[in-house]
């Protein structure tokens, strides 16, 4: 097995599925099936969510919001998504945890790295919601900084593309994707992995990173399985 513990990272964006706003049932069946195939194989999962779909602090803060009160909506927003993702997921028939970076207990409890990992070791499935509980800093950083506390071997980012590529393939025909990239050429290259304070948690204390697409049903175990799919990002 080439990692036994995991941090993954889905968008908020995604849990909408084709809808505009909020969450999509279809979508949500879709991950909690691949995430209980993953944790069938005996891996330890946390996971930290996004909360675009609901409300993102720094749009908000364009459309007039105090920054750092739309930060705390933004994180009210990612334990919703966690409640979600964790009801799906014991419709399923798979024990999942929800835990807080902010004291909302009886919702969820509050996190520690100790709790986490007696969970994750018990074959619970964690979700961590809340961010970092501090304005300012993105549910990428969450991620990172989860991933580093709870001693994960990787960072899995579940996104909408297949992986890094040398521009967006959106935007750009000519973009060429990735199998494997350092740390030092995203950087070079200025390439949106994640944001900065995320990419150089992951980069100093040795978390590596893989940028794969969740949408395609199946990708989760294929991952975990060591198949060359999304771009590996590390020393």
């Amino acid at each position: 097995m080439k990692y036994r513990r995991i941090l993954l990272k889905l968008s908020g964006e995604s849990l909408q599925g084709s809808q505009k706003y909020g969450l999509d049932p279809a979508q949500l069946q879709s991950y909690a099936e691949q995430i209980k195939a993953a944790a069938a194989e005996g891996f330890q999962i946390g996971i930290v969510i996004g909360g675009g779909n609901i409300f993102r602090g720094l749009s908000g803060a364009k459309r007039g919001f105090d920054r750092v009160k739309g930060d705390q909506m933004g994180m009210l927003a990612t334990i919703i998504n966690s409640l979600a993702l964790q009801s799906a997921l014991e419709d399923n028939g798979v024990k999942a945890r929800v835990l807080t970076s902010i004291r909302m207990e009886p919702i969820g409890e509050y996190y520690s790295k100790a709790k986490a990992i007696e969970y994750l070791e018990a074959g619970e499935v964690v979700i961590i919601g809340g961010g970092t509980s501090n304005p300012y800093f993105t549910t990428d950083s969450a991620a990172a900084l989860r991933g580093i506390e709870i001693e994960a071997d990787v960072l899995l980012k579940g996104t909408r593309v297949d992986g890094i590529y040398t521009a967006d393939p959106e935007k750009d025909p000519t973009a060429t994707k990735f199998d494997r990239i350092s740390f030092e050429e995203v950087l070079d290259r200025r390439l949106k992995v994640m944001d900065l304070t995320a990419f150089t948690l992951c980069r100093e204390n040795g978390l590596g990173i893989v940028v794969f697409d969740m949408d395609t049903p199946g990708n989760l175990g294929k991952v975990l399985a060591g198949e060359p799919i999304g771009t590996v990002v590390g020393r």
